[in-house]
């Protein structure tokens, strides 16, 4: 079996470029390759198409690699271009290619570049691993405004262009088939190393939110991406007792709704869904938003834990459906910060 080759997100991309441009911008120095600190706290060495520029403004750009993952803007060029600004402050601006917000729910106010808080984390330490000074970064991706047509960003309300993307840093290959091959695989390890209650999460913000909340053991935790139907129909026939899915409720909701590849390009929005979930629970009307975590964010913390919790029992119900097996079934939703949104089922394995 092949390994699958992992890619960078467009806020890697972003930090690379921006680190690049600066160091032309400072010290005179045009590299050929940098290194930039994830998230998680990897290292890693990214090469540059270009550095252009003199100690007036400076831009460098790096090709978006995604490695064997489909990713639409895999191959485009993702620039960074700088100037010195007064004070000390890091300030990231969108250029051509990049969306404007203009609806809220996001986790970026409207108004604001569509660089979202961690690839926008990453562009600061970046450039501040070369300089203290105030620095102005606009982040741009030619022909981004034409292929953001063919994303969910103009029904989110980001106009303009593509978002800068990216919770871990690297974009792992979710979405190849050849994928489900090593999912099994992580199953079947488990369950070997006699683990009786695996957690399924689709990737980095589950991962994080399980260390915070409950005790895992190593080889626990299993990123199942968009393969639930996959992963759940396999963890069916293993000796497990109980098993967690942990996620955010805008890609888990899909899971009550019977959407089992959640991939956005092959299932539907939950947006709907909850929409309506959301006034039938609540009892009254509430004003659309794009995005799950936005019709979260306009309720009171006791309406969210309400909403949280009947969302989480129905993706326990239809987990347990599509089961059939005696298998002790929780779900927990988590925010994009991993809050605990809501939850259903029994967790006294985990904690």
């Amino acid at each position: 079996m092949s390994q699958l080759r992992s890619g960078l997100t467009t806020g890697t991309c972003a930090a690379a470029a921006a680190r690049a441009a600066v160091t032309l911008l400072l010290e005179g120095k045009p590299l050929g390759e940098v290194e930039v600190v994830l998230p998680e706290g990897d290292r890693v060495v990214i090469p540059l198409v270009y550095v252009q520029g003199n100690r007036d403004c400076a831009e460098a750009a790096v090709c978006k690699d995604a490695g064997d993952d489909p990713d639409i803007t895999n191959g485009l060029h993702v620039v960074a271009s700088v100037t010195r600004i007064e004070g000390d402050d890091v300030m990231i601006a969108a250029g051509d290619g990049v969306g404007t917000v203009t609806k809220p729910g996001l986790s970026m106010a409207v108004g604001e570049p569509a660089i979202n808080p961690i690839p926008r984390l990453m562009i600061r330490e970046a450039v501040r691993e070369v300089t203290d000074r105030g620095i102005k970064v606009t982040i741009s991706i030619p022909g981004g405004r034409e292929i953001a047509e063919k994303t969910f960003n103009p029904r989110l309300g980001i106009i303009g262009g593509l978002s800068i993307l990216g919770t871990s840093g690297r974009v792992r290959p979710f979405s190849c088939p050849a994928l489900r091959t090593s999912l099994k695989c992580l199953l079947d390890v488990a369950g070997a190393c006699g683990i009786k209650a695996p957690i399924l999460v689709p990737g980095h913000i589950g991962r994080r939110a399980v260390r915070r909340h409950f005790r895992i053991s190593s080889g626990q935790v299993i990123d199942v991406g968009n393969e639930w139907g996959f992963m759940l129909d396999y963890a069916s026939g293993q000796e497990f007792e109980a098993l967690m899915a942990l996620g955010h409720p805008g890609k888990m909701a899909k899971l009550a709704m019977g959407e089992w590849d959640t991939h956005s390009s092959r299932s539907k929005s939950a947006v709907p869904f909850v929409y309506d979930l959301t006034e039938n629970i609540i009892g009254k009307q509430i004003k659309e938003m794009p995005t799950v975590e936005g019709i979260f964010s306009v309720l009171s913390g006791l309406e969210r834990k309400k909403l949280g919790d009947v969302l989480a029992a129905k993706i326990q119900k239809r987990i347990s459906e599509r089961i059939g097996v005696d298998l002790q079934i929780a779900v927990v939703l988590v925010n994009m910060q991993g809050d605990i949104m809501g939850n259903s089922g029994d967790l006294t394995r985990w904690i």
